[in-house]
């Protein structure tokens, strides 16, 4: 299967990889999560009983109650008037106009009126025009007021009454009805009060004795007719005042948590109709949360392609590292979800006792801080979702954050891991930040906690900070050994002198042993310099040499007694034994299992250098030289750290074996060995830059300076 697994491997490029690891993780987590989104649904129908409380799965706007309410707003919205006191001038002067044209033709008749003398004794004669005629230029002199206002409708008898009628009497009418419209019109006079006006106007003429009953129906025409409307409507401010009380009503909600109806009730028609707009009918079920959720899912799922996508690590670490990405994040999902089934069985939030840093400190030391960072905030996220209650509209913020607090003081907290008891540290210290996380949480909520609620959030707030380091530790070689990962954990262990390889390197080639020691020094420092792995270039380095165990004599820092095998063997043979020490490395390593990187070093410091010695040793005794004879077999180095580690193991050995050396000795040799791998082509295939070798150059004359510093010379006793 494994076999099948590779086959698989080489046939995909890494894009086509990684889609499809993230396409499933997606799908497990989609089915993992999809319940908790879905929502509760039943099967009920109007008027009957209600099964179970029905609390609302969530907070919606109750459009129809809101409309209700904003209408209720808008009738008791009164309406704006505005007083016209011109239409009151107005009709005043129109009542004062109708009789100064009563009193106009009154005063033409007059003149129109012919004295004729009869005989004597017989008399004078006056003629006036005809009532018909007096009554028609009454009328037509009334026509330009009368024809423009419907309500001065004058019969014959009203004119004629106005034209009989004596002076004194006319002139009092005129002025009482004046007086009278005068004081109602300033008053405010609204449409649906006219009528209730005109009667009261009416009323008072008819009372009225001062004037003339003859004139009274005259003048209550022009009194009715001189009333109109003084207050008027303002509809534009009347319409502000109904935007204003409209907006001033709040929407209703339904909030999630809700009782719609209890165990054993009436399901009416106002219940029925708001289960159906929560969705919580099987009939009208929403499906948006789903596809809410897979969008959700696409989101975190892209942010994983595009990290993972530029990644700068090699290829069969990127695999491993989305791997084993994808296992953890869907643990981390698989543990919270059988967390939240028995959050609703307890009165406090259980939630709290999930191990924030476990899936961070996992990542963080099987890939680095940059996927454990963006993981952190993946799985808060999910979290969110996962553990949402009743008060929660869409996220479980409190949790979320929770997470990520957690995750990220893991990560900050655990750069600098030299053994297990740093890792508990950082434990210790994420139990810290989530009590700090914990106590702000409870405090903002401002709830009365007892004894007991406070000592479950504080013990569960430890027991976060403890679970994330405990089963980091406890899940941590399971990934190593299936995936042949190296971890710092990992590697702090292999650097342990008590290894069975490094003892065996120690008792059987004590020289190298030292050897080994002092190019780790060089290469970590150069490595840390370049911000390449530091670590990873100190341990591979113990472990470089350790293929010289097969044979220790025949390497010049083991050789005590000060006899040289070499001297007695032909060149082919003598490089033919010192270059195989590294494929007897490789072979040993893997012997004992440890992580491909240790054997790649081990394979990679000589690059594919020639022995130059034996070269020039087999030309000295005349032979024909195939160079490919003293050749390491390679490969080049691959990385940073096995460059840096070549030059160093090449440096050390030849600063050691240089007399009084200085600081210009120094810095001379690693130069020219670094210039001539450089020449040699032994960088080609790894992507360290001139830039990089520069400051690897001056980093290790700098640790070589401090190695080699010159002493003082102390006085001889006699």
């Amino acid at each position: 299967m494994v076999m099948h697994y590779k086959k698989f491997l080489n046939i995909i490029n890494f894009r086509t990889f990684l889609v499809i690891v993230l396409i499933m993780t997606g799908i497990l987590q989609f089915i993992l999560m999809f319940e908790n989104v879905r929502g509760v649904t039943y099967d009920i129908e109007t008027f009957e009983l209600a099964p179970d409380t029905i609390r609302s799965a969530k907070t919606v706007e109750d459009t129809v109650k809101t409309e209700e309410e904003r209408a209720e707003a808008e009738r008791s919205v009164e309406p704006v008037y505005v007083f016209n006191k011109e239409a009151a001038e107005h009709r005043i002067e129109l009542v004062s106009s109708i009789f100064e044209i009563i009193q106009d033709v009154r005063s033409e008749i007059e003149k129109s009126k012919v004295t004729n003398v009869l005989p004597e004794g017989m008399g004078v004669e006056i003629q006036q025009p005809s009532k018909e005629a007096q009554i028609q230029q009454l009328r037509d002199k009334l026509t330009e007021i009368t024809d423009s206002q419907t309500q001065l409708m004058f019969t014959d008898d009203h004119l004629w009454s106005l034209l009989s009628s004596a002076k004194s009497d006319l002139q009092i009418a005129s002025n009482t009805v004046q007086t009278l419209v005068k004081e109602k019109l300033n008053h405010e006079i609204r449409k649906e009060q006219l009528n209730s006006v005109k009667n009261e106007i009416e009323n008072e003429v008819r009372q009225n004795t001062s004037i003339d009953d003859s004139l009274k129906n005259a003048i209550i025409v022009i009194a009715r007719g001189a009333i109109v409307e003084t207050e008027f409507l303002d509809q534009a401010k009347t319409d502000e005042l109904i935007r204003q009380a409209r907006e001033a009503v709040e929407p209703t909600r339904i909030l999630q948590g809700q009782i719609i109806v209890t165990e054993g009730e009436l399901v009416d028609r106002e219940v029925y109709r708001q289960l159906e707009l929560l969705g919580m009918l099987d009939n009208n079920a929403s499906y948006n949360p789903i596809f809410g959720l897979i969008i959700l899912i696409v989101i975190q799922m892209s942010f994983l392609f595009i990290l993972f996508d530029r990644s700068k690590m090699n290829l069969i670490k990127k695999r491993n590292a989305v791997l084993v990405t994808s296992i953890i994040y869907s643990l981390s999902i698989i543990l919270m979800e059988l967390m939240s089934i028995i959050v609703d069985e307890f009165d406090v939030t259980v939630a709290f006792l999930y191990p924030t840093a476990l899936a961070t400190m996992l990542v963080r030391l099987l890939c680095n801080d940059k996927i454990a960072g963006l993981v952190t905030i993946l799985i808060a996220t999910s979290a969110g979702v996962i553990f949402q209650e009743g008060y929660a509209a869409v996220l479980q913020m409190d949790i979320a954050l929770y997470i990520i607090f957690g995750g990220f003081a893991s990560i900050f907290f655990m750069r600098s891991i030299e053994k297990r008891s740093d890792l508990l540290k950082a434990c210790a210290i994420v139990a810290i930040i989530n009590l700090g996380f914990i106590a702000f949480y409870l405090l903002m909520i401002q709830t009365e906690y007892g004894l007991m609620e406070l000592l479950f959030y504080g013990i569960a707030g430890v027991v976060s900070g403890l679970l994330s380091g405990a089963l980091t530790m406890g899940l941590l070689p399971f990934f190593e050994s299936a995936f042949g990962l190296l971890s710092t954990m990992r590697l702090i262990e292999l650097s342990n002198p008590n290894h069975p390889l490094l003892k065996k390197l120690l008792t059987e080639t004590p020289g190298t042993y030292h050897h080994s020691i002092m190019v780790a020094n060089l290469a970590e420092a150069a490595c840390e310099a370049i911000g390449a792995d530091g670590l990873l270039a100190r341990v591979g380095c113990y472990y470089h040499d350790i293929g010289k165990t097969k044979r220790p004599a025949f390497f010049i820092e083991n050789q005590m007694s000060g006899i040289n095998p070499h001297d007695s063997l032909q060149p082919e043979r003598s490089a033919e034994i010192i270059i195989a020490h590294t494929t007897d490395g490789a072979e040993l390593l893997s012997k004992h299992k440890m992580p491909q990187e240790i054997i790649d070093i081990a394979l990679q410091h000589h690059g594919t250098s020639t022995l130059k010695y034996f070269v020039h040793k087999a030309k000295e005794a005349g032979k024909e030289v195939d160079e490919s004879l003293y050749s390491y077999p390679g490969p080049k180095p691959q990385t940073k750290e096995a460059a840096v580690i070549s030059i160093a193991d090449s440096v050390e050995a030849a600063v050691r074996s240089m007399k009084s050396p200085n600081s210009d000795k120094i810095r001379n040799l690693v130069h020219s060995i670094i210039q001539s791998r450089v020449q040699e082509n032994q960088f080609d295939e790894c992507d360290v830059s001139i830039k990089e070798l520069k400051i690897i150059e001056k980093a290790l004359c700098e640790t070589l300076n401090g190695i080699f510093h010159s002493r003082i010379e102390y006085p001889k006793e006699d």
